[in-house]
């Protein structure tokens, strides 16, 4: 269950508004929200003291557009390196979400342009939402999980469910993509899609929460067709489990092959035209 929200707010992009939709379900009235504003260091000494003002100022726009009980937010302005400063803060208040705007650079641009989005969704072992600059953010209506037969992707279907308990009028897209799926044999029954055995997996969960639903498999690649699958169905959140990209022994080392991205999550968080909620299950020790 969600308690503890940091929002980065760097005063651009929309992930307020993003996390306001999320704080109009149920299940977020009582979550605390801290909003961290990062002053770069680099930034110049004549310049530091208007920087550190604007983030001021950004901060409180934050928390007036939130406009929750003051027992519920609190602000954090920090100097130091962005990417680094969001992993701190959110281990220091123990979050259970990051959400971040994001330019929805690709791999390698993201590198040189030292996206601090990239680099916090390969480090933090934390569910991460990530919200593009360019995307117009709506009240949640449609959540589609993205699913498969990884630990990860059951961590998505119970994060997901945890935060619609008690919503009303939201609908859950189930969504499986079989690379391996004959195309002769599409479209698939509703029978043959309910019988999908990742389908069938998660089917009583959402049952016993009696949220409405629907059930999608198709075949193709996973990526381009999550990220279809979510235009054609106009969906407001989509959610997809994204493992830890970090082995514990290597998360102070360079690790370039694991920065650039090569993986699903990595394309959906790119490509994908609506926010995306990257859920995560911790290593075992």
């Amino acid at each position: 269950m969600i308690k503890k929200i940091l929002l980065a707010d760097s005063g651009t992009g929309n992930p307020e508004e993003m996390l306001q939709s999320l704080l109009d379900l149920p299940n977020f009235k009582n979550v605390s929200v801290t909003i961290l504003h990062v002053v770069p260091s680099q930034v110049s000494e004549g310049g530091m003291e208007t920087k550190m003002a604007e983030g001021d100022k950004i901060l409180a726009e934050a928390a007036d557009k939130l406009n929750l009980d003051n027992k519920l937010i609190s602000t954090i302005k920090r100097q130091g390196e962005p990417k680094d400063t969001v992993c701190q803060v959110a281990e220091e208040i123990g979050a259970d979400l990051i959400i971040m705007g994001s330019r929805g650079l690709k791999r390698l641009v993201a590198i040189l342009e030292n996206s601090v989005s990239q680099y916090v969704f390969q480090l933090t072992d934390r569910p991460m939402l990530l919200v593009k600059d360019d995307i117009y953010v709506t009240k949640i209506k449609r959540v589609m999980i993205a699913l498969g037969k990884t630990p990860t992707s059951q961590a998505s279907l119970d994060l997901t469910l945890s935060m619609l308990n008690g919503a009303k009028g939201v609908e859950v897209i189930l969504t499986r993509v079989n690379p391996d799926l004959d195309p002769k044999l599409l479209p698939l029954s509703k029978a043959d899609i309910e019988n999908n055995p990742v389908i069938a997996d998660a089917l009583p969960k959402v049952k016993r929460m009696g949220i409405p639903y629907r059930c999608i498999v198709t075949g193709g690649k996973p990526g381009e067709q999550i990220c279809k699958l979510a235009e054609d169905n106009n969906v407001d959140l989509l959610v997809i489990g994204s493992p830890e990209r970090r082995p514990s022994v290597a998360r102070g080392l360079p690790d370039l092959d694991r920065l650039l991205g090569t993986s699903l999550s990595d394309y959906v968080r790119v490509n994908a035209n609506c926010p995306v909620l990257l859920s995560r299950e911790l290593e075992e020790a």
